[in-house]
């Protein structure tokens, strides 16, 4: 089969189409016939290295990190796919591998795709909502009424944010671009402020919850809004000691995460503030949920005017790296 692989990590974008393979799959995975598969920024972390000490990889490695497809085989411990059925799923960070023309993985990482959806949107589902999802229940642990800010929140991790924020009863304020303003507010934004325009820092304050899409540079002004108690959550800034603790990290990377965010968790703890920092895991007991949501409330991304294919996967990843794209980077396979 083709897939598309680096040979090692490298700030410049080399990738080449390999033949490898046809995986083959345990007793509890299911073979799946990639159809589509998503292109995030999370590609570029991993191709260039950057979330090598989250998890380093071998070398060949196939990219891609989540996609839609066809079952096309099941192990024998499988009982809740078949042959045919169309799903799609986040890959666990481990055993990534959608940009090829077949993936293996464990069930239990999987969902039926929602219903009526094409391979196309539905490509564009998982890694985005399970990382909204979790940060919404898990990291922030909010509550129904409650209100949470995106920074920077007018990409594709909005696009699926707001609507399941709004799905479990929050409020949701988005900094973002001025010529989305309009098109977040459709989704069910409660307010929005346009960086371009106005600044976020200057119009709202005592904010139950943040989560950061934009990165360092922008903590300060983000915890100042916060009330206290309250979590700043970023999706960029820099793991700490709680992120290795969860992950159950040994004790050298402990230690490197702790150092890393000690800055962070200081300026919070002083503020009576929580810092914290999250990288989305592969779930597809919860992606199950995020199918129904999706379903009842018709939740479809934009999706980027050029479909890519195997052949240019290459500039594909370059238009990831412009940012401010509009819609999800899609491969076709």
């Amino acid at each position: 089969m083709k897939a598309i692989q680096i040979k090692k990590y490298s700030k410049d974008i080399n990738v080449e189409i390999a033949n490898i393979p046809i995986p083959n799959i345990s007793d509890n995975e299911v073979l799946i016939k990639v159809k589509a598969a998503a292109v995030n920024p999370l590609e570029i972390l991993i191709l260039t290295g950057a979330v090598r000490l989250i998890q380093d990889y071998k070398m060949p490695l196939t990219l891609g990190n989540e996609c839609s497809g066809i079952v096309e085989s099941v192990g024998k411990n499988v009982t809740d796919f078949k042959a045919g059925d169309k799903v799609y799923t986040r890959l666990p960070i481990s055993k990534i591998g959608a940009f090829a023309e077949y993936v293996a993985v464990d069930s239990k990482f999987v969902s039926c795709m929602p219903k009526d959806y094409d391979f196309i949107t539905s490509a564009a589902i998982p890694l985005t909502a399970l990382t909204a999802y979790q940060a919404f229940t898990e990291e922030l642990d909010a509550k129904s009424g409650e209100t949470v800010l995106i920074t920077g929140g007018s990409g594709s991790f909005g696009e699926l944010a707001v609507p399941i924020a709004k799905y479990l009863g929050l409020n949701i304020i988005v900094s973002g671009n001025e010529r989305l303003k309009e098109h977040f507010i459709n989704l069910g934004a409660d307010k929005y402020i346009s960086y371009n325009k106005e600044n976020y820092s200057e119009l709202v304050s005592n904010i139950d919850h943040v989560i950061d899409t934009l990165g360092a540079n922008e903590f300060d002004k983000e915890l100042s809004v916060l009330k206290k108690g309250g979590r700043l959550l970023s999706l960029r800034t820099s793991p700490n000691k709680k992120f290795a603790e969860d992950n159950n990290f040994p004790f050298i990377k402990k230690l490197l995460f702790s150092l890393a965010g000690y800055k962070y968790d200081k300026k919070a703890m002083k503020e009576q503030k929580e810092y914290r920092f999250m990288f989305v895991r592969a779930d597809g007991e919860q992606l199950r949920k995020i199918t129904k949501i999706v379903e009842d409330k018709n939740i479809k991304p934009k999706i980027y005017s050029t479909i890519f294919n195997m052949d240019n996967a290459s500039e594909a990843l370059r238009t990831v790296i412009k940012k401010h794209t509009d819609g999800k980077i899609i491969i076709s396979i």
